[in-house]
C-alpha cells in the first residue's frame, strides 16, 4: 500500500498536473516561464534583427529530426531559360576571351579596359535588375552560373561582375528604395552608367558591423541652394570592392538626432544611403592590394558631408532600419556570390590537375596512377561534386523566393573551405609547376588568393562559430523562437499561454527525438524515411541523414538546456553543432543533385565519396560536442542513447578513392558533368587548354603504345620517349620499320607538343621586373595560337 502511494505521488500526480492544461498553466507554467526569462541571454536590437532576418527552409527540416525527403526531391531542377543559356554561351564566353589572368594581374593591375567596357555595355552589372528598368532579370541560378564561369578564367573579373549583383545599391533599391530612387538609379546601374559599391566595414567594426562608429547627425543644411533637413555624415571605411572606380557609394552609418529634429518615436540607428562619389566631401582613397588580386578595392572616407534626407535608401521612413535591410539582403547574396566563385576556382583546379596527372609521367608511369596522388585527386573530385551540388541547391532556394539566412552561411563557409582544400591538393600534385609564377601557371594565383573568399562577406571563423548554429538554433528550431517571442510579450497572461504551448511542445519534441534516436541506434536507422523514388544504392544515405538529424536535434536541445545563455559564449561547442548541421545540408544537396542529373551511374563514385566523407565529419562534430560537454554525466547518457555501439560512419576507403581518381582521368560525359560550364580557351598559349588537348589524345597514344609493346620487348624498337625531339626521331624510325603509320606519328607529335606546353614552367632573366615586362609586351602583341579541330 505504501509502495503504490509513493508511485502515485511521484508519477501519477505530476502526470495529472502536466496532462491537464488548466492545472499545468496555473501550477507549473508561471514558474517555468519566470525561470526562462531569467536565464534567457540579453539580446540587443541588432542581434534580434540578425536572428529574425531571412527565412528558414531545408535547414528547418534538418533541425526537426525528421527531414521530409519527398518535399526536397520534388523541387525542380535548376535550369536556365533560352535567353539565359544564350547569354552564357555567347556574351559570357566572349568576356572570358577578353581577359587573361596573368596579364590582368601582372600588366594591367586590373581588368583590361575593353573587357570592363564590354561587361558594362552587355548588362553584366544589371543581371538582378528587372527588365522594366533595363536589366536582365536573370534568375539566381543564372547569376551563379555567370559568376562561376568567369571564376574559371579570372577571379578579378568574377568579383567585379559579382559585386554589383550581390549585396549593394541595386539589391537594396529593389527591396527598399522609393519609386523615384528606383526609376533614376536602376536604369543607370543596369546600363553600366553607374558603378556601385557598398561601404560597411570600418577599421574598428569588421565582423561586429553593427558597432559601426560612422555617424550621421540630423541637422539643417544647404543642398542645391535650398536649406533642407538632412544628415551631416562622417565615415571611414575600408575593404570596399569597386570603391576606387565607383560612381555611386552605398553607405551604412549610425543616425543620431541630438536636436530632436525627427518626428517623435523615430528609431535612430544604422541607416543606408546612396551618395554620388562626386558629391562634395566624399573621399575615394587609394587601392588595397588583397594578396595580389587586382579587383578594384579600397578605402573611402568623408568628414561632415551633408546629404538630404531623400538620399536615404527608402527615404526618411527607413532611418534606423539599415541593419535589418542588410541582413535580409545578405542572405540571398551570400548564397550565390562566394559559393559560385569558389566552385569556379575548384573547376579550374580539377580540370587542369586531372589532365596533368593523366599525361605527366614519372618512373615511366602516369603520376595519376600513384596512390598518393590518387588520394589527393579523390578529395578534389569528391569535394567539387559536393560544392557544386550545394551551390545549385542554395541558388534554387533564392529562386523559390527564400532568403535563406542559415543555408547561405553554410554555403559560404563550407564551399569556400572545400574550395581551399581543392586548390591546396592541386598545388601539392603540381609541385614545382605550381609554385613558379608565370603565364604557364594556371593555379598559382588561385592558391595565392583563396584566403580572400575565406575572409570576405563574413569571415569563416565568425560564420562557423556564431552564425550557422547561432541563427539556426533559434530560427530553424520548431519551438525556441516561439518561446523567446512569448517572453517578450507585454501581456503576462497571453505570454504565459503562448509560452505554455511552445514549451510543452518543445518537451514532447525532445522526448520524441530521444526515443527515435535510441530506436535508430538499435536498428541502424532501418526505419528512417527514404524518398519514394530514391535510388536503392543511395537509400542508406537518406536513412543516415535521418539518424544524424535526430541526434543533432537532441544534442542541440541538451546543449541549450544544460548551458542556457552560456552556449552563446561556448563557441567551440556551437561551432561543432553547426558543423553537424552543415554536413547534413551538404549531403542533402549532393543526393538531390544525383537525382536531378538522372542517377548517372558513372557519377556514383563522386556521390559515395563525398557523402561518406560528410557523414563521417558530421559524427566527428557530434562526438566533439560530447567529448567537451561540461556535464560529463549528461554527455555519457546522451552518448549511450545515440551511439550505444560506437560511431557508425567510416571515412571513404581507398578503393572508392581510387575509383574517383580514375573517373577524373577518364574522358567522357562523367568528367564533363563534373566540369560543366567552366570556361576552356581555344588558345594554345593557355596551359589548361594544352592539357585538355593532350588529355583528349591520350586514349590514342595509349593504344599505340600498347600495340608496340611486342616490338619493344623483341628489341625492334626502344620504349617510346617523352620529349619531343627524341620522340620525332623514334617515330620516324618506327615508320621506317612499318610499325607506325604517318597519321599515328602525327598523333604522337601533337600529343608530345601539347604535353610539353602543358608541363612548361616559365623562366625569366635575372632582372625579373624587366623580364616580366618584356614577356608581357611579347604576349600582348602576339596573335592567339588557335588550333582548328
Amino acid at each position: 500500500m505504501i509502495f503504490w502511494t509513493i508511485v502515485v505521488l511521484l508519477i501519477g500526480v505530476p502526470a495529472v498536473i502536466l496532462g491537464v492544461p488548466a492545472l499545468r498553466r496555473s501550477l507549473v507554467t508561471p514558474h517555468i516561464f519566470a525561470l526562462f526569462k531569467r536565464i534567457l541571454p540579453a539580446m540587443s536590437d541588432t542581434e534580434r534583427d540578425a536572428l529574425e532576418a531571412g527565412t528558414t527552409w531545408w535547414d528547418a527540416d534538418l533541425f526537426s529530426g525528421r527531414p521530409d525527403w519527398d518535399k526536397l526531391m520534388k523541387l525542380p531542377k535548376p535550369t536556365l531559360t533560352a535567353e539565359e543559356q544564350s547569354f552564357l554561351d555567347v556574351e559570357v564566353r566572349h568576356l572570358c576571351e577578353l581577359v587573361d589572368d596573368w596579364e590582368s594581374t601582372q600588366v594591367w593591375q586590373g581588368i583590361p579596359g575593353p573587357a570592363w567596357q564590354y561587361a558594362r555595355d552587355k548588362g553584366f552589372l544589371g543581371m538582378i535588375i528587372p527588365k522594366e528598368y533595363g536589366g536582365k532579370a536573370f534568375s539566381a541560378y543564372m547569376h551563379s552560373q555567370v559568376v562561376m564561369q568567369l571564376s574559371t578564367r579570372s577571379s578579378a573579373l568574377a568579383v567585379q561582375v559579382m559585386v554589383p549583383n550581390s549585396l549593394g545599391p541595386a539589391e537594396l533599391l529593389l527591396h527598399y528604395g522609393t519609386e523615384d530612387q528606383k526609376n533614376y538609379y536602376l536604369p543607370r546601374l543596369a546600363a553600366g552608367k553607374e558603378i556601385p559599391c557598398f561601404a560597411l566595414t570600418s577599421p574598428y567594426a569588421g565582423s561586429d558591423a553593427a558597432a559601426i562608429p560612422d555617424t550621421g547627425v540630423v541637422c539643417m543644411g544647404t543642398h542645391e541652394g535650398r536649406e533642407t533637413l538632412g544628415l551631416r555624415i562622417t565615415w571611414n571605411k575600408r575593404y570596399i570592392t569597386l570603391g576606387p572606380i565607383a560612381t555611386l557609394l552605398g553607405l551604412a552609418f549610425r543616425v543620431v538626432d541630438p536636436d530632436r529634429l525627427l518626428p517623435p518615436g523615430t528609431d535612430t540607428g544604422i541607416t543606408c544611403a546612396l551618395i554620388p562619389t562626386t558629391h562634395e566631401g566624399v573621399v575615394i582613397g587609394r587601392r588595397h592590394w588583397p594578396l595580389g588580386a587586382v579587383f578594384q578595392n579600397g578605402p573611402t572616407s568623408g568628414k561632415d558631408v551633408f546629404i538630404p534626407m531623400d538620399w536615404i535608401i527608402g527615404g526618411p521612413q527607413q532611418i534606423g532600419k539599415g541593419w535589418r535591410m542588410l541582413m535580409e539582403c545578405l542572405a540571398a547574396g551570400r548564397a550565390i556570390s562566394l559559393p559560385s566563385t569558389s566552385v569556379g576556382t575548384a573547376k579550374l583546379a580539377v580540370r587542369g590537375t586531372s589532365a596533368y596527372c593523366a599525361i605527366r609521367r614519372q618512373f615511366k608511369t602516369p603520376i595519376g596512377k600513384f596512390e598518393g596522388v590518387q588520394e589527393a585527386l579523390a578529395r578534389m573530385g569528391g569535394n567539387l561534386y559536393m560544392m557544386d551540388a550545394t551551390r545549385k541547391l542554395s541558388a534554387l532556394a533564392v529562386d523559390l523566393g527564400e532568403k535563406p539566412a542559415v543555408i547561405s552561411a553554410i554555403a559560404k563557409y563550407h564551399v569556400t573551405e572545400r574550395g581551399r582544400a581543392v586548390v591546396n591538393d592541386g598545388m601539392d600534385i603540381l609541385g614545382g609547376k605550381g609554385i613558379c609564377m608565370g603565364p604557364s601557371n594556371f593555379l598559382g594565383r588561385a592558391y595565392q588568393q583563396i584566403p580572400i573568399a575565406i575572409t570576405v562577406e563574413g569571415a569563416n571563423i565568425l560564420t562557423r562559430c556564431l552564425i550557422i548554429f547561432g541563427q539556426g538554433a533559434i530560427r530553424a528550431h520548431p519551438y525556441v523562437l516561439r518561446e523567446m517571442h512569448a517572453t517578450a510579450d507585454k501581456d503576462q497572461r497571453r505570454a504565459e499561454l503562448e509560452f505554455d504551448d511552445a514549451f510543452f511542445g518543445h518537451v514532447r519534441f525532445v522526448c520524441a527525438n530521444a526515443a527515435r534516436g535510441l530506436w535508430y541506434a538499435l536498428t541502424g536507422a532501418s526505419s528512417a524515411p527514404v524518398p519514394e523514388q530514391a535510388d536503392p544504392a543511395m537509400a542508406g544515405y537518406y536513412r543516415a541523414v535521418g539518424r544524424m538529424s535526430t541526434a543533432f536535434a537532441l544534442l542541440t536541445d541538451t546543449s541549450m538546456f544544460v548551458l542556457g545563455g552560456e552556449l552563446k559564449r561556448r563557441e567551440r561547442i556551437s561551432a561543432r553543432l553547426g558543423d553537424a548541421l552543415s554536413m547534413l545540408y551538404l549531403v542533402s544537396a549532393t543526393l538531390k543533385r544525383f537525382e536531378d542529373d538522372g542517377r548517372q551511374a558513372d557519377d556514383a563514385p563522386y556521390v559515395h565519396w563525398s557523402v561518406q566523407d560528410a557523414l563521417h565529419k558530421a559524427q566527428l562534430a557530434l562526438a566533439g560536442v560530447l567529448d567537451n560537454f561540461p556535464n560529463r554525466f549528461i554527455a555519457g547518457a546522451v552518448r549511450v542513447l545515440l551511439f550505444p555501439f560506437g560511431m557508425p560512419y567510416a571515412e571513404p576507403n581507398d578503393d572508392l578513392g581510387g575509383n574517383v581518381a580514375r573517373a577524373m582521368q577518364t574522358a567522357g560525359p562523367s568528367r564533363e558533368r563534373l566540369l560543366a560550364d567552366g570556361f576552356l580557351a581555344d588558345d594554345l598559349r593557355d596551359p589548361v587548354a594544352c592539357g585538355e588537348l593532350a588529355f583528349a589524345l591520350l586514349p590514342q597514344v595509349d593504344a599505340i603504345e600498347h600495340r608496340l609493346k611486342p616490338a619493344v620487348r623483341a628489341g625492334q624498337l626502344e620504349a617510346m620517349p617523352q620529349t619531343l625531339p627524341l620522340l620525332d626521331q623514334w617515330s620516324a624510325h618506327a615508320v621506317s620499320l612499318g610499325l607506325l603509320t604517318p597519321e599515328e606519328r602525327r598523333t604522337l607529335a601533337d600529343f608530345a607538343r601539347f604535353t610539353d606546353l602543358s608541363v612548361h614552367v616559365d623562366d625569366f632573366s635575372p632582372d625579373l621586373n624587366a623580364a616580366v615586362d618584356a614577356e608581357q609586351r611579347r604576349r600582348m602583341t602576339a596573335p592567339a595560337i588557335v588550333l582548328e579541330v
